[in-house]
């Protein structure tokens, strides 16, 4: 029975300290993290800015998306709609698009290179013809608002920044899969980029965001280019990397207001959707993924499992502070949400939640472990090719 007590204690402890941190991690992010604000002081001179959008198979998403685009209050605008070997409508309506306004560019890539996930290729396709001083690289199903471009330009300019990552808002689709995107977010921004680190001398910490990634084409320029990402997962977060790496300013902010993208509508497809990122993170090894499945059920689920020690007398004093555990954790899903706009209720399914992300990881790693590599989008990229060219590690 002492042992016992003793690993509840324990657990309770680490649980705590999980938590504690994962609270003041949020508050943080609340104060270094800016909303997307209109110019106090608009430049003299708006700088040209190319928007690159990738599209593969996207005919359900690319015509909304480009519109919102087009709608854009933003004088010196030119848009790359860059069809990726689409074998649906998407390139018939990127090449309708582009009859119709002619600030739009269509690309079409229709071999994809040995040695080249297809998104990457995809968004180095788009910036040879992209002529901005500006770059933004955004997704087939983001949705600004008409002001957004202007503002993330006046925000780059005022501060001198280099790059800027916009947070999306993401509308509801479902409890299930909102919760899915909440305990991600989470993980992300507390665990992973730690916006408060952005910019400090020694941290080492950066940031990308693929509904929304604004670079100076000069920035990128002095970077490695897409062909040291060719073969990296997080593209996005690649992307700051690189700008990292050659000491480009990052800034992050939130676009609660500004970006939307509706990123999985189905429990399905966010399990589907995950498996590229999750094999290569995993590094397709059974005992480090294992690992991690069972760090995050302890953590996600102490909420709901430490209070029930307070039904046995001997065990009340745990279940006493499994109880403020909870409190903790109560506290930080509420901060979060809030802040993100997102609803309450799917944050606080994060226990609920928890088997299900155990399992997609679990599932991830043995399809890839099964196929030697990752299948995405009808191409099978090797699993050692992944691995000698993965760029962002955690």
């Amino acid at each position: 029975m002492l042992v016992i007590h003793v690993l509840l204690a324990v657990y309770a402890a680490i649980a705590m300290a999980y938590w504690g941190y994962t609270l003041w991690a949020a508050r943080a992010c609340i104060r270094t993290v800016p909303p997307l604000a209109p110019p106090v002081e608009p430049p003299a001179a708006w700088p040209k800015v190319s928007v690159i959008v990738a599209a593969c198979n996207e005919a359900d998403t690319i015509e909304p998306a480009a519109r919102a685009l087009l709608a854009q209050n933003y004088a010196d605008l030119e848009i790359v709609l860059v069809d990726d070997r689409s074998t649906d409508g998407t390139g018939a309506i990127i090449d309708r698009l582009a009859g119709e306004d002619g600030r739009v560019r269509p690309v079409h890539v229709t071999q994809l290179p040995e040695g080249w996930l297809g998104k990457v290729h995809a968004l180095d396709a788009g910036l040879a013809v992209a002529r901005g001083e500006w770059l933004l690289f955004t997704d087939a199903d983001v949705h600004l608002r008409p002001d957004t471009l202007g503002k993330a330009v006046a925000h780059c300019l005022a501060r001198r920044a280099d790059h800027l990552a916009l947070l999306p808002v993401v509308p509801p689709v479902g409890l299930a899969v909102e919760a899915l995107i909440a305990v991600f977010v989470r993980h992300f921004l507390c665990f992973l980029v730690r916006p408060w680190t952005l910019g400090r001398p020694g941290a080492g910490t950066f940031v990308g965001i693929g509904a929304f990634n604004l670079v100076r084409r000069r920035a990128l320029d002095a970077t490695e280019g897409f062909a040291w990402l060719r073969l990296e997962v997080a593209d996005d977060m690649g992307l700051g990397l690189m700008l990292q790496r050659s000491g480009a300013r990052s800034e992050l902010a939130s676009g609660f207001q500004d970006v939307s993208v509706r990123w999985y509508t189905s429990v399905a497809g966010a399990i589907r959707g995950s498996e590229k990122a999750v094999a290569t993170l995993s590094r397709f090894r059974l005992l480090r993924t294992l690992a991690a499945c069972a760090a995050m059920l302890a953590m996600e689920m102490s909420p709901l499992l430490l209070p029930i020690p307070l039904c046995w007398p001997a065990t009340r004093a745990i279940g006493w502070a499994g109880a403020g555990v909870a409190a903790v954790a109560l506290a930080a899903v509420l901060v979060l949400a809030r802040w993100g706009r997102g609803r309450i209720l799917p944050a606080l399914l994060a226990p609920a939640i928890a088997p299900l992300m155990a399992w997609a990881m679990l599932r991830a790693l043995l399809l890839g472990r099964r196929r030697g590599g990752v299948l995405w989008r009808g191409v099978l990229y090797p699993k050692q090719a992944l691995l000698d060219h993965m760029r962002v590690k955690f």
